[in-house]
C-alpha cells in the first residue's frame, strides 16, 4: 500500500502523523464442552493489558438465560457493548412473545449482531453454551465478523491456540489409539476444563488468577471457582 512517503510533494511541512488503533486486548481464555443433557463454560477472571492487571477478579460469562451462557473475552469495552446489545435484544424477544428465547436462537442472533459490524468488528472472542429444545447441550464458537459453528466442544481467547489442542485429545479422541470414543461425562467435562485452564495459567500469561465454571442442566446453572496461579 502506498503512502505518503510515496509522494514526498505533497508533504504539508510540521503536519504531524498520528495513529489510530482503537482495538485494545484485555485477554482472558474460555472453554466450553457440551454433553448429552449439559453443557460446562468456564473463563478466567484475569483482565489486563500488556503487562499491567487491572483487575482479578472479574467474571467473563454472562448468563442470558436459565439455559443460555455466553463466554467473551478480548477487548473488554466491546464485550460489555455486545452482551449488553444480546441481553436488550433478549428482552425485547420475551416482552413480545413472552417466551425466553432458546439457545440455538440466541446464537444465531449473536451472528447477526456480529455480522452487522463486520466493517467495523467487535473485537472479541467469543463462545456461547447452553441447552437446545431437545435438552442437548451445544457449543457455539464465532469468528470476528460472525460465523458461526456448532460443536460440542472449543475454546477461544488468548489461550485458545493452546487449550484446543487438549480438548481435541481429551475430548475428540484425536491421536489416540485402540481407544473408543464415549460420551464425556459432567465430571469428566468439569475436571478437563480445570486441567486446560490450570495448563494455559502456567504458559500465558493473560490468562490466570482464577476461573469461573457454569455447569448448565435442565435444573438451572451451577457455578464452581478454581483458584489458578496469580503471576
Amino acid at each position: 500500500m502506498l503512502g505518503i512517503e510515496n509522494f514526498p510533494e505533497y508533504e504539508v511541512p510540521g503536519a504531524r502523523k498520528v495513529q489510530f488503533y482503537p482495538y485494545e486486548s484485555n485477554g482472558g481464555s474460555v472453554v466450553a464442552i457440551a454433553g448429552d443433557d449439559f453443557a460446562v463454560i468456564g473463563a478466567d477472571t484475569r483482565l489486563s493489558s500488556g503487562y499491567s492487571i487491572h483487575t482479578r477478579t472479574q467474571n467473563k460469562l454472562f448468563r442470558l438465560s436459565d439455559k443460555t451462557v455466553l463466554a467473551s473475552t478480548g477487548c473488554w469495552c466491546d464485550t460489555l457493548a455486545l452482551t449488553s446489545l444480546v441481553k436488550v435484544r433478549m428482552q425485547m424477544y420475551k416482552d413480545q412473545h413472552q417466551k425466553s428465547m432458546s439457545t440455538p436462537a440466541v446464537a444465531q442472533m449473536l451472528s447477526i449482531l456480529m455480522y452487522n459490524r463486520r466493517f467495523f468488528p467487535y473485537y472479541v472472542s467469543n463462545v456461547l453454551a447452553g441447552l437446545d429444545q431437545s435438552g442437548k447441550g451445544v457449543v457455539y464458537s464465532y469468528d470476528p465478523i460472525g460465523h458461526c459453528e456448532m460443536t460440542t466442544y472449543r475454546a477461544g481467547g488468548s489461550a485458545g491456540p493452546l487449550l484446543q489442542p487438549v480438548l481435541d485429545n481429551q475430548i475428540g479422541m484425536k491421536n489416540m489409539i485402540n481407544v473408543n470414543p464415549e460420551p464425556v461425562s459432567m465430571e469428566k467435562a468439569v475436571s478437563i476444563i480445570k486441567d486446560t485452564f490450570i495448563s494455559a495459567t502456567e504458559r500465558d500469561i493473560y490468562t490466570g488468577d482464577s476461573v469461573i465454571i457454569n455447569i448448565i442442566t435442565k435444573d438451572g446453572i451451577k457455578e464452581e471457582t478454581l483458584q489458578l496461579r496469580k503471576d
